[in-house]
């Protein structure tokens, strides 16, 4: 048997019962995260498991706080930044072969032929929340602190670790789509109801309990990799899914891609085996991740909002930034305009307000370009485009005035309390909409 080479990201501790603990715990890391270096040690793990003479393993956290709570996602703007400096026609590929690894670590773990159980003690989110899902048992302790969520959708992005295609097996479509396009987390009896949590213990019994069930079950597989195993729902899901659809472009107004995305991966992976169906997720990620509205969401929803918090927890989010969020939402006056085809067009470009009524969707779906910026122009969207070109102004002012993390938390505040559409990302981080 190969030796296992020493991992930083991860440790490993083998029982007397020849059970491996596979611990995810990121030194100097308050709470763990897929980094690069995390994937290839899951990599490196995931390759060395089918050769080894272990019965099983245990996934769990060193953290209290979380067992994982998904993807580092100042890794990921690097990633965006190398991608988009990649020709024109490499990009897709260079998406792909960067992001594509932990897709099939997580598929080499469960396809090892040996038993796995994640023991889940906090937060199982994210990329967290597809190493849960690559387990064949899943041990969550009584806690609401303890919840599995695939939130990516909230920032632009698709779960692309497997979690498109694993949740809707293991669920059936109506039970994962709360999880996949709204960001629910699940907790407790819940989570056991929707089928992503299989023992429910109290908080300290989860290693013991995931231990015992590897080795009670030395045989374990994913359902998907039986002989005649079918999805549920499956005979319903493109009836299931044309209804999404609609009620998400209803709802979007066609602004934002991602939860189209995560349908597009639920229709086109679920009839597939599954290793097609990850490689069609990781195909669609790929072409998602270089879109703008993600990187304009994590920069504006995450790491705006991580900014505003820590900003207030110090002190109070400063006077220069409340004062420029007041100066901007002056100028753009996106709720309360005269002229009805600029409110129409406020409205349909998603700025939230109360005199803004939601217009019925109009079939339009933004591509590469925004839907202000798109043919045709009309005198809405020209009047429109002239207000963001006054509010934008304004910015400007501002913004050599505050800081890089003042700025994201402005945009941030644009966007929770002024109804300024995430997918622009606001207008303190850039000089026009989107850029």
């Amino acid at each position: 048997m190969p030796a296992l080479e020493k991992l930083q990201q991860f440790r490993t501790e083998r029982t007397e019962n020849n059970v491996l603990h596979l611990i995810f715990d990121m030194p100097g890391r308050p709470m763990n995260v897929f980094s690069n270096a995390a994937i290839a040690e899951l990599s490196v793990f995931s390759q060395w498991l089918r050769e080894s003479d272990v019965k099983g393993v245990v996934i769990r956290s060193g953290k209290s706080s979380a067992f994982c709570a998904g993807a580092d996602l100042g890794e990921l703007g690097l990633a965006y930044d190398m991608i988009m400096a990649a020709p024109a026609e490499a990009r897709d590929r260079v998406a792909f072969d960067h992001f594509f690894p932990l897709s099939l670590a997580l598929r080499g773990i469960e396809s090892a032929d040996k038993p796995v159980a994640a023991a889940i003690a906090g937060l199982a989110l994210g990329g967290g929340g597809e190493l849960a899902l690559a387990a064949h048992h899943r041990v969550m302790v009584d806690d609401p602190k303890a919840a599995f969520g695939l939130p990516e959708s909230l920032v632009g992005l698709l779960p692309g670790g497997g979690g498109t295609q694993r949740l809707p097996r293991l669920t059936g479509v109506e039970k994962a789509f709360p999880i996949l396009l709204e960001g629910a987390r699940l907790s407790g009896q819940a989570a056991v109801a929707a089928g992503v949590v299989d023992e429910l213990v109290p908080v300290g019994e989860e290693v013991a309990a995931a231990e015992r069930w590897v080795l009670s079950h030395p045989a374990a597989s994913q359902p998907w990799d039986r002989p005649g195993w079918r999805p549920k729902d499956f005979d319903r899901v493109a009836a299931i899914i044309d209804q999404k659809r609609a009620g998400v472009l209803a709802e979007t107004l066609g602004h934002y891609p991602a939860p189209l995305a995560i349908l597009d991966c639920v229709a086109q992976g679920l009839p597939q085996p599954f290793d097609d169906a990850i490689r069609t997720e990781m195909q669609i990620f790929s072409k998602l991740i270089q879109r703008r509205e993600p990187r304009n969401m994590i920069r504006t929803l995450f790491l705006g909002r991580l900014d505003h918090d820590r900003l207030r927890k110090a002190g109070g989010i400063p006077a220069s930034v409340e004062q420029a969020v007041a100066a901007v939402s002056d100028a753009l006056q996106a709720g309360g305009n005269a002229d009805a085809a600029l409110a129409s067009a406020f409205a349909r470009a998603g700025f939230h307000g109360p005199a803004n009524k939601a217009p019925a969707f109009d079939g339009v779906i933004a591509q590469s370009t925004f839907w202000l910026e798109a043919a045709p122009i009309t005198d809405g969207k020209r009047a429109l485009r002239e207000r963001l070109a006054r509010a934008y102004a304004v910015a400007d002012k501002w913004r050599a005035k505050l800081s890089e993390d003042e700025r994201r938390a402005a945009d941030y505040l644009l966007v929770k309390n002024c109804g300024f559409p995430a997918y622009m990302g606001g207008a303190f981080s850039f000089t026009q909409p989107g850029t």
